[in-house]
């Protein structure tokens, strides 16, 4: 079990790059989002999403994240440009309990570094959360992520050229 964490959003600047968060937590391997601030257009946006393509990824908004961060149970992780090496902490952190990846909007409050197991660097220079996201769930899951069937309505078909996606209600 793996749930993504976002501190920081900010409604009224962050919610495309919150509901690429949401994505690539879903479309690589997690099952969650916990943001901190309240936004139920995000939550409707992914529960969209899940209605056509699949899959019962779930978004929570408005809950305090640092109450989360000291209620959760498994390993914390805050994925940022500082700590240790990506390759060196998906060989360290283990597997078998749920994580939790902690990822910011603005600026991570210094004690995010405290409360977590692990402070992830992702590179050491500034880069997106949703960059850092999904290199860290294609490591953890070492691609196998990528081939998982959602069960949707929607399903896309990988094609050289153009798109191809099949609609299983026009198919009846």
């Amino acid at each position: 079990m793996i749930e993504v964490l976002r501190i920081g959003h900010r409604p009224a600047r962050d919610k495309r790059v919150t509901t690429h968060v949401c994505l690539v937590a879903r479309a690589f391997g997690a099952g969650s989002v916990v943001v901190d601030t309240a936004d139920r257009s995000i939550e409707r946006t992914v529960e969209g999403v899940n209605r056509r393509f699949g899959g019962d990824f779930r978004v929570r908004t408005g809950v305090p994240w640092a109450r989360h961060v000291r209620a959760f149970q498994g390993t914390k992780v805050h994925l940022t440009m500082y700590g240790m090496t990506l390759e060196d902490a998906v060989l360290r952190i283990p597997k078998a309990a749920p994580l939790l990846l902690v990822v910011g909007s603005t600026k991570v409050p210094a004690r995010v570094y405290g409360l977590v197991d692990f402070n992830v660097s992702v590179g050491n220079q500034p880069h997106s959360e949703v960059a850092a996201l999904a290199l860290f769930l294609d490591r953890w899951f070492m691609g196998r992520e990528l081939r998982k069937d959602f069960g949707g309505r929607l399903r896309v078909v990988p094609s050289a050229r153009g798109k191809r996606v099949l609609d299983s209600e026009e198919e009846e």
